[in-house]
C-alpha cells in the first residue's frame, strides 16, 4: 500500500476511477487513525502521548492500493477536492433494477 499526501492521492484516485470504469470496481474507505502504529504498552510501563485524532482513507481497486492521512484542520478542505473527484468520476452509474415483490393478499 503506497501512502501518499493529500494532493497526490486525489490525483491518483482520479486514474484510478477512470481505470476501474473501463474493466472493474474500487473502493474507498475512511477509518479513524490516532496516529500509533505500536501496540499499547503493558501494564506499568507510561502510556503513548495521547495526539489529536486523524483520517485514514484507503482506496483500492483491483490492481491498485492507496493510502493516506489527513489531519483534524484539514479535513474540510480534503473533503471538499475528495467530493469533487468523486463527482466528475461517478457519472455513468446504471440504476439497479429491483425485483417487484408481490405482496400476499389479506385473507
Amino acid at each position: 500500500m503506497v501512502l501518499l499526501n493529500n494532493e497526490e492521492f486525489l490525483t491518483q484516485l482520479t486514474l484510478l476511477t477512470s481505470r476501474a470504469r473501463n474493466d472493474s470496481s474500487f473502493t474507498v474507505t475512511f477509518k479513524r487513525y490516532d496516529g500509533h502504529d505500536k501496540p499499547k504498552p503493558r501494564e506499568g510501563k507510561p502510556p503513548l502521548p495521547i495526539s489529536e485524532y486523524k483520517c485514514l482513507i484507503r482506496a483500492q481497486s483491483k490492481s491498485k492500493k492507496l493510502s493516506t492521512v489527513v489531519n483534524q484542520n484539514e479535513i474540510l478542505k480534503f473533503m471538499e477536492a475528495y467530493g469533487k473527484v468523486m463527482k466528475t468520476s461517478m457519472d455513468g452509474l446504471k440504476k439497479v433494477k429491483k425485483p417487484k415483490i408481490k405482496s400476499k393478499v389479506a385473507q
